[in-house]
């Protein structure tokens, strides 16, 4: 018994560099165990600067509204990220992003919103860092500024009282005073409705350029402290109309000096925040940018009025990332304003074909930039509009698989997908696209006993 024990030992080896054990991996969830030229391309690796990613399923940001809001521990990950980030490691996806974090303390949506503003929240940072990179998997971090969508409760607060939005005051650890964008007073809040009994979000007031040159240096602050606790991957939130999109709308920022008016000025700031924060990480790091490729207020009479942010101000802006040293362009859509013609939860294919656009014009061009899709695989329903099959997890997985494949020489339509919701609902949701797929992918050691039996 003693020698056959003795022969077993280092058959169940730990993970090295964590201060508690979990075993390591025989082979990394979600990676095939014999690649071929035939396999998906979803499954498939792909480099960027030094990081790997073992598939290409990103798990996108997702608020939670679980931190504290008073405190030392205020905006400080807590063991309920490791729980729900690392499920998603630990089952196969490629990237995990921790949800959007503020940069200020003025920058998070509601007070239970992460922040990363100071050193004592770098620590539930690697926390997190620590358990996802043990699954084989890579941990990026969104770094955000609400702007004037902060100090909001979180929604099934506002739920109870039949809100879609409700503010958050100072007794429930909010900021009303502090709330900021690129233009100030009742009418720039959010939803237009000021301070009215029904409306759901503060006025803000209008940020000083002194105020515009410490969220920069925040955002850079944020990404060292974010490389510092073990993230691998940063993304500078510049989508549905938190500050960064403020800033680029000519419908929100109308201001007269350096960052409003024409597309240089509105894009000022952002590009500030690129270049200090590619300045503030490494070189070996990933950086990717979220934008909303349009506001869908085109045939709006505010866009009649100002213009808007459209696909073709964000085609104008994608060519200058490379440059930058952006290396991953998220395509997104919506949320700067109420007046909005398309509902976000129903978008079905539109943001993928946008994400397509922007892909193949910039291969066009000759420049370098890799496109994530994001917001479509979410559900069947969605998924039966680009690919016509019978059954739920099959559409969702032929739909993931034409996302990313070259087909009759065409190219695909993004490098990357991003999943939010379904993995809320499905965390195992990469093996069962796998599975959906007959590619044989690795599972968790701790799951083998419960793995889908080969299609």
């Amino acid at each position: 018994m003693a020698q056959e024990q003795s022969s077993l030992a280092g058959l169940n080896p730990a993970v090295p560099n964590i201060p508690y054990f979990t075993p390591a991996h025989a082979a990394d969830p979600g990676v095939p165990f014999q690649p071929s030229p035939s396999t998906p391309t979803l499954f498939t690796p792909l480099k960027i600067r030094s990081a790997t990613l073992r598939n290409r399923i990103i798990v996108a940001p997702m608020c939670q509204y679980s931190t504290a809001a008073f405190g030392p521990e205020t905006g400080t990950l807590t063991d309920y990220h490791i729980a729900t980030l690392g499920h998603y490691a630990l089952k196969g996806a490629a990237l995990i992003f921790i949800e959007a974090t503020g940069v200020q303390p003025n920058g998070r949506i509601s007070p239970h919103c992460p922040g990363l503003w100071n050193d004592v929240q770098t620590e539930g940072v690697k926390r997190v860092a620590d358990f996802v990179k043990s699954q084989g998997a890579l941990c990026g971090i969104q770094l955000a500024h609400a702007g004037r969508k902060s100090s909001t409760v979180p929604p099934w607060i506002a739920a109870r009282y039949k809100k879609a939005s409700m503010r958050a005051t100072t007794e429930v650890g909010g900021w009303p005073e502090d709330v900021v964008g690129p233009m100030g007073g009742p009418e720039n809040s959010w939803d237009g409705k000021g301070l009215a009994e029904d409306g759901g979000f503060w006025p803000p007031r209008q940020l000083t350029v002194e105020e515009i040159q410490d969220t920069v240096k925040a955002f850079a602050d944020s990404a060292r402290r974010a490389v510092e606790a073990g993230v691998g991957v940063i993304e500078i939130h510049s989508a549905h109309g938190y500050l960064l999109h403020q800033f680029l709308s000519p419908i929100t920022n109308r201001r007269t000096d350096q960052y409003g008016g024409s597309f240089e000025n509105r894009t000022r700031l952002l590009i500030e925040v690129i270049t200090a924060v590619r300045e503030a990480i490494p070189q070996t790091t990933p950086l990717f940018l979220r934008v909303s490729s349009t506001e869908w207020l085109e045939e709006t009479d505010l866009a009649q009025k100002y213009g808007s942010w459209d696909v073709e101000s964000t085609l104008r802006l994608a060519q200058l990332l490379p440059d930058l040293g952006v290396d991953l362009l998220d395509v997104s859509s919506g949320g700067n304003h109420p007046a909005q013609r398309i509902n976000m939860f129903f978008s079905k294919d539109y943001q993928t074909k946008i994400a397509a656009r922007i892909r193949h014009e910039m291969k066009a061009a000759g420049l370098n930039l890799f496109i994530g899709a994001v917001g479509l695989i979410t559900e069947a329903e969605q998924a039966r509009d680009i690919v016509q099959v019978d059954g739920s997890i099959e559409e969702e997985a032929a739909a993931a698989k034409e996302m990313t494949e070259a087909k009759n020489g065409k190219e695909p339509m993004a490098d990357v997908i991003l999943v939010a919701r379904q993995f809320m609902r499905e965390p195992e949701w990469v093996l069962k696209v796998g599975w959906k797929l007959g590619v044989d992918i690795a599972w968790p050691s701790q799951f083998l006993r419960v793995r889908f039996p080969k299609s």
